[in-house]
């Protein structure tokens, strides 16, 4: 048997076809976003949803066997659905910059919700934005519902006219309370918000109906879903994600708050501790594009990428006497402000090596911290994300400090994997997540 997954992301989507015994990547075809505007942050969600058929429909006529679709997308955004189950507006994602607009008190819209509520609402979240346009008074006349954009193509998928939306979707809209699993509807009321629009929210990895006789499973969040397409051993594993941002992850059973970590739902009482760093790949490539600049002001020409000898300089040993580097050049979530800083800078380590060493064990260091800081320790190292892939000396690095092996997924769609999974999980082909963990191969 087959499963499909199909991950709705910002810039591109991606759909993957995996043997259900033998976790292989059968097929895997990933295309541009069709439904990306010229308006920072809004997108046409049916544009989106018609790609999306067009490739379940095509890995439904390639693979005759089909025994599942999983689907996982960008999380935080909004759509507005009417009684039938259709977009009135376009959708809002996560780069929506909307509640930042000041208030008449000084104030942004994001921040007066947070003070309304008492929950630490950002710009981008959907309830932030429904927020946002109750105070402009531009909510769609016909508004019924709302949900992501991959609640939205999964309830097309099964022809359905309302969403049902996952905890790990429904945590990221915001004014969700993580103990009762559910919207905190007081809080919605408290700030003028209407609850009843709100989908129904699931925790489990269930079936919502069937496209041509196959079952669909629940839309759940991409943080989510990549985790549970990265790692095999779910109370054992931490998994290490460097992509323009960068990420730590382990699943716990704790609801504790920890500064510097957030607890996301991922599924039953299972939730995800997360530490997430602002820069991660993104300081690699600063700290590229110092170099290049370096070049060019010395040479007088302009160099394409820096990145070659980057890599060639990694292939020797790490100097001695290292600088210290902190690569929070946009700040931390709990501290916007703080920037990035250079230290230990002496004659003798005051060279281009060190400055790339430095960048390389900041970005590991701020997140084996954000580790430490959840107190509760994990034996498989997992790695994810490009910025690490390509990286041997990021990777020896993050080896050092767990003291342990670190492991890359033999495939690199991770959320359309994930979702894969799950959908194996809904339709009963297997009894449990971990189960068909079991399927990831190193």
């Amino acid at each position: 048997m087959t499963a499909i997954g199909i991950d709705i992301g910002t810039t591109s989507i991606c759909a993957v076809a995996v043997d259900s015994q033998s976790g292989e990547l059968l097929k895997s075809i990933t295309l541009a976003n069709p439904g990306v505007t010229d308006k920072t942050g809004i997108q046409n969600p049916n544009s989106i949803v018609t790609l999306c058929i067009e490739l379940a429909d095509k890995l439904i006529d390639e693979f005759s066997n089909i025994s599942s679709i999983g689907i996982t997308g960008q999380m935080h955004g909004i759509v507005y659905l009417d009684k039938d189950g259709n977009a009135l507006s376009p959708l809002y994602t996560w780069q929506f910059t909307g509640a930042n607009e000041l208030c008449d008190n000084g104030k942004t819209y994001a921040q007066n919700l947070s003070e309304i509520t008492g929950y630490n609402m950002s710009t981008g979240f959907g309830l932030s934005t429904y927020y946002l346009h109750m105070q402009k008074n531009c909510v769609p006349d016909d508004t019924i519902s709302c949900c992501t954009i991959h609640d939205y193509f999964a309830m097309k998928l099964c022809r359905r006219t309302s969403p049902v939306m996952h905890s790990s979707d429904a945590a990221s809209f915001g004014l969700f309370d993580i103990n009762s699993m559910g919207f905190d509807t007081k809080s919605i009321a408290k700030a003028g918000l209407n609850a009843d629009i709100l989908p129904k929210v699931t925790a489990e990895f269930e079936t919502i109906g069937e496209y041509h006789s196959i079952p669909v499973c629940v839309a759940i969040g991409d943080n989510q879903a990549s985790f549970i397409g990265s790692v095999c051993d779910m109370e054992n594993c931490v998994l290490v994600n460097i992509g323009t941002g960068s990420q730590v992850s382990f699943a716990t059973h704790s609801k504790e708050y920890i500064k510097g970590t957030e607890l996301r739902p991922c599924y039953g009482s299972v939730m995800l501790r997360v530490g997430s760093a602002l820069c991660g790949g993104m300081a690699f490539a600063a700290l590229e594009k110092f170099l290049r600049g370096c070049a060019d002001l010395v040479t007088g020409n302009k160099n394409e990428s820096a990145y070659t000898a980057i890599d060639r300089y990694l292939e020797n040993p790490e100097p001695e006497n290292p600088l210290y580097v902190s690569t929070r050049f946009e700040g931390t979530r709990d501290n916007p402000l703080d920037r990035g800083q250079i230290g230990n800078i002496g004659l003798d380590n005051f060279t281009p090596g060190h400055i790339i060493w430095g960048v390389l064990h900041s970005i590991a260091d701020e997140l084996y911290t954000m580790y430490e800081s959840g107190r509760e320790k994990r034996s498989i190292l997992i790695g994810s994300g490009n910025g690490l892939r390509k990286n041997p000396a990021l990777q020896k690095i993050f080896e050092s400090l767990f003291q342990t092996k670190l492991l890359t997924p033999l495939h690199k769609e991770e959320a359309a994997f994930g979702a894969a999974l799950c959908g194996l999980c809904a339709c009963g082909e297997y009894d449990s997540i971990e189960e068909a963990q079991k399927l990831i191969k190193y």
